[in-house]
């Protein structure tokens, strides 16, 4: 029994199709429903003899298929001209009433079976996407677990050779567990989202904590704006690294953010850096800047100031 209710389950969601025996069962089902409300229509009007067997068609094409709802039209047809309750009798008006009948069944039957044939493709779609969804996710998996292993092995070639400087050792051990720890961050990110503080001294940290000043309340970051935000990060403080504030001794930067409504704000402001006076023609990095806020409503500005690169990040907080 529960075998059969399974299969009727997976039928009627259209996971698999049923088995014949089946789906005369529920045709048959469906035209003694459809019998009995006619009979208790017939207590009250007698002349209504096809009416009640329109919702038997439909269900039972929508879940046996195009030869299942002929059969069930055609078996309608004759129980509404061969039976009869009260006082009623077949005459021509019938017959017509019938041919009628028949002919709304079939555009009925032509609409449930067009609806089943997209339904199908459209679930031959999410499955093929889901396949190809966890596809991407093992094969990004598998390079977070390679990287992870080769910065593992630069970490240890590293304190292999540095063996006999401690000094020098000390400066760079920190810094490569933090870039390991912002990989690991960004991981997760993918998932379960983060606070924008956490994901901002995972990106920040490599450069030193006294070389940055986090300013603002606690704010948790939903995963996809979370990644997107990382990306934007990461680009602001490698050319930080390069050109701007981290690049010089007395360098500082200061990232404050606030939130109004469901609108985030951030302010990038570097001081004490390089002058930058050339800029070149946009790379990639400028052109993730100007995108990746788009699908949130936002957009970045950025200023080369004298005193250093200034960004004004706007979006919007999404919901999930």
């Amino acid at each position: 029994m529960k075998r059969l209710i399974d299969e009727f389950r997976c039928g009627w969601r259209g996971d698999a199709p049923p088995s014949l025996g089946l789906s005369i069962g529920f045709a048959i089902i469906c035209l003694a429903l459809a019998t009995a409300a006619r009979w208790g229509l017939s207590q009250l009007r007698p002349d209504v003899f096809f009416t009640p067997y329109f919702p038997a068609v439909f269900f039972a094409g929508a879940f046996g298929g195009l030869r299942i709802g002929i059969l069930t039209a055609l078996a309608s047809g004759l129980l509404g001209l061969a039976l009869n309750f009260g006082s009623t009798v077949t005459d021509p008006t019938r017959i017509a009433l019938l041919l009628m009948f028949w002919a709304v069944c079939g555009l009925t039957i032509w609409g449930v079976e067009h609806y089943r044939a997209i339904v199908a493709e459209q679930q031959k779609i999410a499955k093929r996407l889901i396949g190809e969804q966890d596809y991407r996710k093992l094969v990004v998996d598998e390079l977070q677990h390679r990287l992870k292993n080769k910065s593992s092995t630069i970490h240890a070639v590293l304190h292999q050779a540095l063996q006999d400087q401690p000094q020098i050792w000390s400066r760079i051990d920190h810094r490569i567990r933090a870039l390991s720890a912002t990989d690991d961050l960004i991981a997760k990110v993918d998932g379960n989202g983060c606070d924008i503080q956490d994901l901002l001294i995972s990106e920040l940290g490599p450069y030193g904590h006294v070389r940055f000043s986090l300013n603002g309340d606690r704010l948790f970051l939903p995963a996809k704006l979370a990644v997107s935000l990382a990306l934007i990060f990461h680009e602001l403080a490698t050319n930080a690294g390069k050109y701007g504030a981290f690049s010089s001794a007395r360098g500082f930067l200061q990232v404050s953010w606030s939130v109004s409504d469901d609108r985030l704000t951030i302010t990038w402001d570097e001081t004490e850096g390089p002058a930058v006076e050339n800029v070149g023609e946009p790379g990639f990095g400028t052109r993730l800047l100007k995108s990746a806020l788009r699908p949130f409503d936002g957009k970045a500005d950025v200023s080369y100031l004298k005193t250093g690169v200034h960004c004004t990040m706007q979006c919007r907080i999404p919901t999930a």
